[in-house]
């Protein structure tokens, strides 16, 4: 579950659906009543938020929209590791994970029988916490242990889950961050009733079961944070510009100290100080009836008792006053990172940082996207504001390019800041920023799921809404001297902190270790009475909607190029595409064609002046090229589109080839070159692509050293210039129809009288999984990631629902098979997952993949336990039956929109298909047994061969234990990358 949720609180304005949204708006808080509730709203609200504060004060906020039959919600506690004990750091993150496992009511098969034994948990986890001699410690740990075998044999694990699943929700999480706790689910918008049923009984009394198991997971959690080098980075930033402060003074994970000694009593407390009506809120946007929505949500919990919250220290911070630096060690690229202190959300303060950063960084026509990214002075380089309750951070980070020293990447940054304190930058910076928050109003409020992620913010950070919505009217009326008193005001030469992020080995670690834990069992056939209740209460079916390609989408003609266009009814937005249907695999420097443009300019216009260009019109353009598809996206307003278009179609038709740009294109190509050798991520995926396609394979399909310094400048802008004679589509979502946007490219889009195929160079085909094989490389790190790849047939889409109700039992989802037992029985891992793949055209191949990331001590019994599943399915009729009941719900509510509707129909004639298969899934799945399942896992996974790629430091990991899964063959990174 995720630990850290950025907040861009005023950056992430509530949505508007028209684009005179919040020019010359008049909002105001104005009350009402209905269906005998009062409410709260902000007059000319985009959202049509309602803020309901019930008798016991939870606060309700509802944001209703009919565009999709699902709700997005969240519950929402402001609390989080800011509010854990000063002893008992990590706690409101452990009770996050605590809250799945059920109440009284639900998760037991006999509470009767498993609460005593919890009560002598309770008691033994006491004792432990306060014993320190490492002997006794131990022998009280073997009796936690053997109680909680015991007490877990009347246990049902991941029964939330179930319910959930069963239910068809998706996205069931949550995260803890520095003062919010939150709880996610996305649902069908008919079953309402029974998800407000199972929340209210959630929260009423948590039962804290399957504690060790648990624990052992959170431990999990923290070693892969001892292995991300980012997350080591924002700790020291934290703790060194917040040392008052308990962001800096707690981490949300915790200490290893504290996560060794548990205290299960505490955990209670904390619950019961926190998780009451009046600082808790339950947020929805979808498909409802407000009027409804809130009497339901009133009837279900308003048997919360209200209760005063503890008083929480602030900490004040004093001024820095010279810079403070720190270091960080690890195996990952060395970067910079500088942080300045501001004040919290609620101020105006925090609103004109969010503005800063946008002047920063924005992607296009900000001052390090200028000065220092189009102008290749580093590596890459951004800025971005980090604003929470108590205090904000503008944090800046630069990686540098080759032979660049970390200072020489902060005097640039630092150069950025002094352009803001001298007002060094564009007149109509600010004016461009205002022109795209307006578009970003608008996108923010096409997916009801954006529309809550918004309000949920507010509320936790305690943000108002109705000066959320001015921010854009706010920010207009800024002037240059406005932002040059701001900057001279909190940024200054010498009140930061720098991180410097160093390549070496990090001394400080101190693992978790490994204890002895006995698997539990998780009694998968077994229901509580609670849960059989939920599944009888009634819902009314959402009907599927099947998408019709023929009457969905409108088929133009541009001389020979097809215009596939849906219209945009709801906004004023356009999205547009040039399609190819061909990449890397035709030509290997194309990739490097397309990434070169957004450093190139025309004979009128530089790079710069483009850039500043295009986010004036509040338009972007970007261009991608992979394996076997290139893309040219442009998107913005309406009312700009043949602008935006022309101003494309000039650069790319009349981009000038600038050698000096190109020298330091080649200089960076290499120092990233050199920077993936040290990602573990990078290497893994090397290793995936090696074991499906053999030595020569697409991930290493890249230009050589030799050829990369060979490369001409004018090499690369010929591709570029002769890109719209090949062959290609164009694929348009906006407010025009087919034939108006056909009329308004015809002038812009000038096409030869034949359009000329791009032929392929290079053709990669999967490798028979012929044998067990292990793919070793060698990482500096405290786990160990295992994927198993194995390719199967080519497709066939009459396994399409097999394939998908497999998925859903079997790996898929915190209640499939593998979770509850590699991370809920066994405790082996935190991430765990296994699915059968179909491939993306009907000519590959379907495979099947698998994955643990364990700690190194765990290697042999994870990749056993996994083994384990593979080679024999275990048996639920009760998961079966909720693996099929939710896949069918999940279908019926889901709706593809917007340019969703052209992707589908692109992936559905690349496997050879002329209709939503959808369809055949809704219908199909809910027939098939669990014997035709069984059979599937049998003639795929059952004592079949599988390629293991294993990511660990070669002096943790036992060599027997990696050679008995096969013929072990260690790689080179010159293997890996090809370079």
């Amino acid at each position: 579950m995720n630990l850290l949720k950025k907040l861009t609180i005023a950056t992430s304005i509530a949505a508007a659906s028209f684009i005179g949204h919040a020019h010359g708006q008049d909002f105001q808080w104005k009350e009402a009543t209905a269906n005998g509730y009062k409410y709260k709203y902000v007059t000319n609200d985009p959202t049509s938020a309602r803020y309901y504060t019930l008798k016991n004060g939870l606060t309700v906020i509802l944001s209703p929209t009919n565009k999709d039959p699902r709700i997005q919600t969240y519950i929402a506690t402001k609390a989080g590791s800011k509010t854990d004990p000063a002893d008992h750091t990590g706690l409101a993150h452990y009770l996050e994970h605590m809250l799945f496992k059920g109440t009284n009511q639900f998760g037991s098969k006999d509470w009767a029988k498993e609460k005593p034994l919890l009560d002598q948990i309770d008691a033994l986890y006491e004792k432990y916490n306060q014993t320190k001699d490492e002997n006794k410690r131990k022998e009280i740990y073997k009796e936690i242990d053997k109680v909680s075998g015991e007490a877990a044999k009347y246990a049902i694990a991941n029964e939330y889950d179930k319910m959930l699943s069963g239910m068809g929700a998706d996205g069931t999480n949550a995260f803890t961050s520095f003062e919010q706790t939150v709880y996610t689910e996305d649902i069908p918008a008919n079953v309402t009733d029974k998800f407000l049923a199972v929340q209210a009984e959630r929260f009423r009394e948590p039962v804290l079961r399957l504690f060790h198991t648990e624990l052992e997971a959170v431990y999990e959690e923290k070693n892969r944070g001892l292995d991300n080098d980012p997350r080591k980075v924002y700790e020291a930033m934290f703790a060194a510009i917040f040392p008052n402060n308990n962001y800096g003074k707690q981490t949300t994970i915790g200490t290893v100290e504290h996560l060794k000694n548990p205290s299960l009593k505490a955990i209670r407390e904390y619950f019961n100080n926190y998780y009451v009506p009046n600082n808790m809120g339950i947020i929805m946007s979808g498909d409802f009836n407000p009027d409804e929505m809130i009497a339901k949500i009133d009837r279900a919990f308003s048997y919360m008792k209200p209760k005063a919250i503890p008083a929480y220290n602030v900490g004040q911070e004093n001024a820095i006053t010279s810079p403070v630096t720190k270091e960080v060690y690890g195996p990952t690229p060395e970067n910079i990172t500088i942080g300045f202190r501001f004040p919290g959300a609620t101020t105006k303060d925090a609103r004109l940082l969010n503005l800063v950063g946008s002047m920063l960084t924005n992607g296009q026509a900000g001052l390090i996207d200028l000065d220092l990214v189009k102008k290749q002075k580093l590596l890459a380089a951004y800025a971005f504001p980090y604003v929470l309750k108590d205090y904000s951070v503008l944090l800046l980070q630069g990686n540098p390019t080759e032979g660049q020293s970390l200072d020489q990447v902060k005097t640039l940054l630092l150069q950025e800041i002094d352009k803001l304190r001298k007002g060094d930058f564009s007149d109509d910076l600010i004016q461009s920023i205002v022109n795209n928050e307006r578009k970003k109003i608008i996108q923010d409020n096409e997916k009801y799921s954006s529309r809550a992620g918004i309000l949920m913010d507010e509320f936790t950070s305690e943000v108002d809404h109705k000066t959320n919505l001015e921010y854009v009217e706010e920010i207009s009326k800024l002037t240059k001297k406005d932002i040059m008193d701001f900057a001279s005001k909190y940024l200054k030469d010498n009140n930061y902190v720098a991180v410097y992020k160093r390549k070496g080995e990090d001394k400080s670690i101190v693992k978790v270790d490994k204890p002895t834990i006995t698997p539990v069992s998780v009694n998968r056939e077994d229901q509580s009475s609670f849960l059989k209740k939920i599944d009888e209460m009634p819902e009314n079916p959402i009907s599927p909607v099947w998408l019709n390609y023929d009457k969905d989408i409108a088929k133009n003609k541009l001389g020979d190029v097809d215009v596939l266009s849906v219209k945009n009814t709801d906004n004023a937005l356009f999205r547009m595409y040039y399609y190819f249907d061909s990449g890397k695999w035709n030509n290997k420097m194309l990739p490097l064609a397309t990434e070169y443009l957004q450093y190139l300019g025309t004979k009128d216009k530089s790079s710069e002046i483009i850039s500043k260009e295009f986010y004036k019109l509040a338009s972007s353009f970007n261009v991608s090229a992979g394996n076997e598809e290139t893309y040219v996206s442009l998107e913005g307003l309406n009312e700009n589109f043949d602008k935006t278009i022309s101003l494309f179609e000039d650069l790319i038709k009349n981009c000038q080839a600038d050698k000096a740009a190109l020298d330091a294109y080649k200089a960076r190509i290499k120092k990233s070159r050199a920077n993936a050798k040290q990602n573990k991520g990078s290497i893994m995926a090397g290793l995936r692509s090696y074991a499906q396609y053999g030595p020569q394979n697409p991930f290493n399909n890249v230009l050589s050293d030799a050829e990369l310094d060979a490369l001409k400048a004018e090499d690369l802008v010929n591709i570029l210039h002769d890109l719209f004679n090949f062959k290609h589509k164009v694929l348009y979502y906006g407010p025009k129809t087919g034939n108006d946007v056909t009329a308004a490219l015809k002038p812009i889009h000038k096409l030869p009288a034949t359009l000329k195929e791009l032929p392929k160079t290079k053709t990669f085909t999967q490798i028979p999984t012929d044998k067990n094989k292990v793919l070793f490389a060698h990482y500096d790190m405290v786990q160990a990631e295992v994927f198993w790849v194995r390719n199967s047939d080519p497709y066939n889409a009459g396994i399409t629902p097999t394939v998908s109700l497999f998925n859903n039992y079997f790996g898929g989802g915190m209640g499939s098979i593998v979770f509850q037992t590699i991370r809920e029985s066994k405790a082996l891992a935190y991430s765990t997952y296994s699915y059968f793949a179909l491939p993306s055209k009907k000519t590959d191949k379907d495979m099947i993949m698998a994955y643990v990331g364990t700690q190194a001590d765990k290697f042999n019994e994870s990749t056993a336990a996994m083994n384990e599943l593979l080679t024999t399915l275990p048996k639920s009729e009760q998961l079966f039956e909720t693996a099929k009941s939710g896949l069918k719900k999940s279908i019926a509510a889901e709706r593809i929109t917007q340019d969703g509707i052209i992707f589908s129909y692109l992936k559905s004639q690349k496997l050879g298909n002329d209709f939503d298969i959808r369809k055949n899934v809704y219908e199909q799945a809910p027939k098939l047994s669990f014997a035709e399942i069984n059979t599937f896992h049998e003639k795929e996974m059952k004592n079949k061969n599988f390629t293991y790629c294993v990511v660990a430091a070669q002096d943790k990991v036992n060599e027997a234990d990696i050679q008995k899964l096969g013929e072990v063959k260690k790689l080179n990174l010159t293997e890996i990358f090809g370079y």
